[in-house]
């Protein structure tokens, strides 16, 4: 590969590293080695099968904080890649491979910005920190909420944080995330009794019996959303009943659901609302609930205005504010009290065979997380 730019340099050696979830394949130790070179102290933080680590640079408030990931997802059957995931190339200016936008491209950002901010502002206010796990794409247990649970524990405040997830979507700095919907997902079961379909006085069948309390909870109202967020959505993932055999009435049905929420309702009152409907048709059923993460909300503030005005000055762009699209860490963060947007590569190929990203939006992105330092910490 010709020569490339330190931040296109440092991605495709992250790239190259076969870190699928909770796997790490010494992406970290990377990054630590530059940060140490900083005069970052670091906190290797592993809980179980995964690797994290805290790294700070001062003592004194305020604290910014990059927080991002070093896991991937699967690449699926690679006969399918057009070049091998885990051999990072550019084609037509493109840098291909497994996490080029989700988000080694990121991280590679957030150092090499570093790397100039600090060279021009070694004696910068405040601190700055990285957050960095290998469990975002995995089951997000051991991970990013075991360090806040660290630094929670020793009244260890982050102010300030970016998180490096894809948000852009035709120019990088078009879109930040600042906040996130809620999702909580539940598995139920309803109860019937089973027996023969020609016995229909002996059988309780209860995929008749939760129709109509699934079409309410369909059809429910749970919110009208607000001016940072959609209405809160139910849906359906999976059903599954029946024995196989077309003259059996199944003993229960299995149903899967979530609710991405908005910061109009809580989770209690999801689970409240949902008992109310499936007691109205005097169902015997069981629910196991999943809480993935609460929504938040970072409104117009230091950090906000501070990437605004970044990837307008850098860009030329009027950046959308928008709380779109699945879950990211921040919703470990913000509970904390921290100011949390996210910003990052354009996403349409995060997860897809062929993962790319603009070589070119790399630096550009890494000019960004300067610019924003520089307005924050910049003495």
């Amino acid at each position: 590969m010709p020569q490339q730019s330190p931040t296109i340099e440092l991605a495709t050696q992250l790239i190259s590293r076969r870190s699928v979830t909770p796997e790490d394949d010494g992406c970290q130790e990377l990054m630590i080695e530059r940060l140490e070179a900083l005069g970052f102290y670091i906190e290797r933080l592993p809980f179980e099968d995964v690797s994290n680590f805290w790294a700070r640079r001062g003592t004194q408030g305020p604290l910014f904080c990059f927080a991002g990931h070093t896991d991937v997802v699967p690449t699926g059957p690679e006969d399918n890649w057009s070049h091998p995931p885990f051999d990072p190339i550019i084609e037509d200016g493109f840098l291909c491979g497994r996490g080029a936008a989700d988000m080694k491209g990121s991280l590679a950002a957030f150092i090499t910005a570093l790397e100039r901010f600090i060279a021009h502002h070694p004696e910068h206010d405040g601190s700055i920190a990285l957050l960095i796990t290998s469990d975002e794409e995995g089951p997000f247990v051991n991970g990013t909420t075991r360090v806040i649970d660290h630094l929670e524990a020793r009244n260890e405040k982050i102010d300030w944080c970016i998180v490096g997830e894809p948000s852009s979507t035709v120019n990088v700095g078009d879109v930040i995330k600042n906040g996130r919907r809620g999702s909580i997902s539940g598995d139920l079961i309803i109860r019937g009794v089973q027996g023969h379909v020609a016995y229909p006085h002996l059988v309780e069948n209860p995929i008749h019996l939760a129709a109509p309390a699934l079409h309410d909870l369909a059809a429910e109202q749970w919110d009208e959303g607000n001016a940072f967020f959609p209405p809160t959505s139910f849906q359906i993932s999976n059903i599954h009943a029946g024995t196989g055999a077309t003259n059996v009435v199944p003993g229960e049905i299995k149903v899967q659901f979530n609710l991405r929420f908005s910061t109009e309702i809580t989770a209690e009152q999801i689970k409240q609302r949902t008992y109310a409907i499936l007691n109205r048709y005097g169902l015997n059923f069981d629910i196991n609930w999943t809480l993935s993460g609460h929504p938040f909300i970072t409104d117009r503030g230091d950090l906000v205005d501070a990437c605004v005005e970044a990837i307008h000055s850098i860009t030329g762009l009027d950046t959308e504010l928008s709380t779109s699209g699945g879950t990211s860490d921040g919703r470990f963060i913000a509970p904390t009290g921290a100011q949390v947007v996210e910003l990052g590569p354009i996403n349409a190929t995060i997860h897809k065979v062929d993962e790319r990203v603009k070589a070119a939006d790399l630096d550009t992105l890494s000019s960004l997380y300067e610019n924003i330092l520089a307005k924050l910490l910049a003495r």
